[in-house]
Order: C-alpha cells, then sequence, then structure tokens
C-alpha cells in the first residue's frame, strides 16, 4: 500500500512539531535536530518538516511504497505519461537509506516516488553533511537549481 510523502520547510522545528503534533493528534517518529517526521495512518501519509533549505513552505510532494513492486509500477506509470525522470537508485537522504526516483510535475513541483531500506543517523551521506545549512533533500530538483553531468543535484543531499 502506498503512503503520500509530504515535506515542508518551517522556520522553527519546536514550534512547529507542537503545531503538527496538536494537529495530527500524534507525537512524531522521528525527531532529530533539523528535522522531524510523523507516519501517519489514518490517512495514510509520511509528512515531515525540515529546517534545512531556503523557502519555508512545500519541498516537494511524493508517494512512498511498502515494497519494490509498487515502486516499479510508479515508475512504468511516469515513463508512460513522457515525464522526465531523475533515478537515483539506493541513496541516502533524510535520515533514511532509499531506493527513490524524482519527476517533476508541468509547474515545476518536485515528485518523490521512493521505497524506505533503513533509517540511518545523519540526514544524508554526502558533502551535505560539510554544509549543515544546505537545501533539504531534492530542493535543487524542486527549484530549478543546478545539476551535475549526471543530472543529479549540487548541493543537495540526494
Amino acid at each position: 500500500m502506498k503512503r503520500f510523502h509530504v515535506h515542508a520547510h518551517v522556520i522553527d522545528l519546536q514550534a512547529s512539531i507542537a503545531f503538527y503534533s496538536r494537529l495530527f493528534g500524534a507525537e512524531p517518529t522521528r525527531i532529530e535536530s533539523d528535522y522531524a517526521k510523523w507516519m501517519i495512518e489514518d490517512p495514510r501519509i509520511n509528512f515531515a518538516i525540515s529546517t534545512r533549505g531556503q523557502a519555508v513552505g512545500i519541498d516537494h510532494l511524493g508517494f512512498q511504497t511498502d515494497d519494490a513492486q509498487e515502486l516499479a509500477e510508479l515508475k512504468t506509470r511516469a515513463q508512460e505519461a513522457d515525464m522526465s525522470l531523475l533515478d537515483q537508485g539506493e541513496t541516502s537522504c533524510c535520515y533514511a537509506r532509499s531506493d527513490k526516483y524524482w519527476i517533476t510535475d508541468p509547474q515545476g513541483i518536485a515528485w518523490e516516488h521512493f521505497r524506505t531500506l533503513d533509517n540511518i543517523p545523519v540526514f544524508g551521506e554526502s558533502a551535505q553533511e560539510a554544509q549543515p545549512q544546505a537545501a533539504a533533500c531534492c530542493t535543487a530538483l524542486s527549484r530549478g537549481k543546478p545539476v551535475d553531468a549526471a543530472g543529479k543535484p549540487v548541493s543537495s543531499c540526494c
């Protein structure tokens, strides 16, 4: 079963944790110094907030799948719709190791399709950690920032 995913940037993490905990009627399932995540069952949503990034508000949307088959089905739909697809395969970002790819809608909103493989103790395992105030996952994709020769965002954990 798929789970809807929303990642938003916030200025005040503690105030936002308090607000969303009351709104969802649940405490976050993970809290870090710059990040919090709720895994809500009704409705099924993976809602994450972080202080990383440049603009406050929605950074990206997505679908989290429970298994590789569901992820493959979403990828096939994206390819059949002639959407540009950035396939990152297995990567680390946002305190998790995941198999993921990205697509962008006609308005420029980034959509992350992923399957979480494991939790990790750091935000990402890349040069991102050397730049603690740098953008969050996929910010380069959703904000039209530069990508390297392989199509991967520059200065992003993804």
